[in-house]
């Protein structure tokens, strides 16, 4: 399990990525990277008060809240990324996985009515839509 990454800023991801880089495109809300299992898979994380939150440490490392679980993928890897170190976090059953994915569900559903019920949805469903367009757009085109 590698045990850092470095915070890369970059407005688009490169298609070839760096084993120990986290890119960060805050204009496409998306912090991309290698899996820290060591597979080599692509792992998207997309930035959203629904999704990951990235806080910028003072000394220029990152932290992602919540977890990654990479359950999809064959290595299932689970870690923390805290001041820019991995923190391995152990497997989950399959049903604790479903949990997870029910609760993320809600949370995100939470998290558009909320912004429905302050009387931005129009202008927030076209952010989320805006973002979510150009996300796909620089990760088909890389860098």
């Amino acid at each position: 399990m590698r045990e850092t990454l470095r915070a890369e800023f970059v407005e688009l991801v490169p298609r070839e990525l760096q084993e120990g880089v986290l890119y960060v495109s805050r204009e496409y809300r998306t912090a991309v990277h290698r899996c820290c299992c060591g597979c080599g898979q692509r792992v998207v994380t997309p930035l959203s008060p629904a999704k990951w939150l990235l806080h910028e440490e003072v000394d220029g490392t990152v932290s992602l809240n919540p977890s990654i679980g990479n359950w999809s993928f064959p290595c299932r890897s689970h870690y923390w990324i805290r001041s820019g170190r991995v923190i391995e976090a152990g497997d989950m059953s399959d049903a604790q996985v479903q949990r997870g994915r029910e609760y993320d569900a809600r949370l995100v559903k939470s998290h558009i009515e909320s912004k429905q019920d302050s009387g931005s949805e129009s202008g927030s469903l076209l952010d989320l839509i805006g973002a979510a367009w150009r996300w796909w757009v620089s990760l088909v085109k890389g860098k």
